[in-house]
């Protein structure tokens, strides 16, 4: 892997996006690594320090001036940005209209319009690459029918999976690749956040991903050139199997199960 330029790596301090960026270090990829916690984000840039050179910039992407301030900061350290991997995410879970709207609006914030303006805004510095690469850390839930509870979540996922694919068509002239990762349920701290730990330690063990077997399976597709990448052999078989349902027969389908697995309260 060419090591010229920086990846960044949104939500980093913790789950998928250290599991990624700690890959990246391996390879020699130096970084910028951003998320809320300062002391959890510098206690994994010192780590990682030992092998590759890391900036850590503290940034809460809810903040509509964050991603702005964000690119100044990096651009005024004289860092040229070849890889974007935008990881940062969380659930809100319960009833839409149970939420108060500004949650609902830091999500969107975070999730829809964080991940469109950072690529917007660092298109240029990618593009400027000879290999330049995005890795938008999607969901399985993105591929799949909406449910109760989290009302936003997989709608955000699904919006982050066309996004990618469209990227990845509009800048098929060059070797500019998109990945859009859709894993399942990973092992990680993503549920203990949203206050639904006990309901998914019902499931079976098979339905869990290791965050690092996630990671490789990213980056492996983002360079195989694959724009949408499901790890796991079951994942992959249940997306194939469901997919030639009905949308009558999937609805129903993930209604009997969100109850599983969702708050809607």
């Amino acid at each position: 892997m060419d090591t010229t330029g920086y990846a960044l790596v949104t939500g980093a301090s913790s789950g998928i996006g250290t599991a990624i960026a700690r890959a990246l270090a391996a390879h020699g990829v130096p970084l910028v690594l951003t998320a809320r916690r300062t002391e959890r984000l510098e206690a994994l840039a010192a780590e990682l320090r030992a092998r590759v050179e890391v900036q850590a910039v503290t940034a809460d992407l809810a903040d509509p001036g964050a991603v702005a301030a964000l690119v100044e900061g990096i651009e005024t350290r004289g860092v040229r940005v070849r890889m974007l991997v935008n990881n940062a995410g969380y659930g809100v879970p319960g009833r839409f209209d149970a939420v108060d709207w500004t949650r609902h609006a830091a999500f969107l914030q975070v999730m829809v319009t964080a991940v469109c303006e950072l690529t917007w805004r660092l298109l240029p510095s990618i593009r400027a690459f000879p290999d330049g690469r995005i890795l938008n850390v999607a969901s399985f839930a993105g591929l799949m029918p909406g449910s109760r509870g989290q009302t936003l979540y997989g709608a955000a996922k699904a919006f982050m999976i066309r996004f990618s694919e469209s990227l990845a068509q509009e800048n098929a002239d060059r070797d500019l690749r998109v990945t859009a990762l859709c894993p399942g349920f990973t092992r990680s701290e993503f549920h203990d956040v949203t206050g639904t730990r006990a309901m998914m330690d019902r499931l079976p063990a098979w339905a869990w991903l290791d965050a690092d077997a996630v990671a490789r399976a990213g980056l492996d597709a983002l360079e195989q050139g694959r724009v949408i990448a499901i790890p796991g052999w079951r994942y992959r078989l249940l997306h194939g199997l469901t997919r030639h349902l009905s949308d009558q027969r999937r609805l129903a389908l993930m209604a009997r199960n969100a109850s599983k697995i969702r708050r809607s309260d």
